[in-house]
């Protein structure tokens, strides 16, 4: 992982982590210890859902540029229905307390899309990968553009 995707990666993470903690505090205080613990179960999903999803994209992206938007929109389509699974699933659980868990994760998800759009608007991305050439000490640089 290229230093800029670690850095996007940690920059989308912490808000999202900070997310649950607040909500983990507000679901202990409205339904106990259940509640606090949906509300952690829900950010760590959400966390480890839209990390992987975000290592996926960047590979996908190095390896086949020409796939990126279609893989995207596919990843994130995908992850949106596997949360919406988790909440369905874990819908009558004794666990944990199910709404704190729903609530949660919609909130984490989009406090990760919210940092995630920062991270990318702030994040200072090449458009063109400039070539890197070796040249020795004697030769000149190759004049590609026209002699005025």
């Amino acid at each position: 992982m290229l230093s800029d995707d670690a850095r996007t990666l940690l920059h989308t993470a912490v808000p999202t982590a900070a997310v649950g903690v607040v909500a983990a505090i507000i679901s202990g205080v409205v339904a106990g210890g259940k509640g606090a613990i949906g509300a952690i179960a829900a950010t760590v999903v959400v966390i480890l859902f839209m990390g992987i999803g975000f290592v996926i994209l960047q590979r996908t992206a190095r390896s086949l540029p020409h796939l990126f938007q279609m893989m995207g929109l596919a990843l994130y389509t995908t992850q949106i229905l596997l949360l919406f699974v988790f909440v369905a699933v874990f819908k009558n659980t004794t666990l944990f307390n199910p709404r704190a868990f729903a609530i949660t994760i919609v909130a984490a998800t989009l406090a990760w899309i919210a940092a995630q759009t920062r991270a990318h608007m702030k994040a200072k991305i090449l458009y063109v990968e400039p070539e890197s050439t070796k040249r020795g000490k004697g030769d000149k640089p190759e004049n590609t553009g026209p002699s005025s």
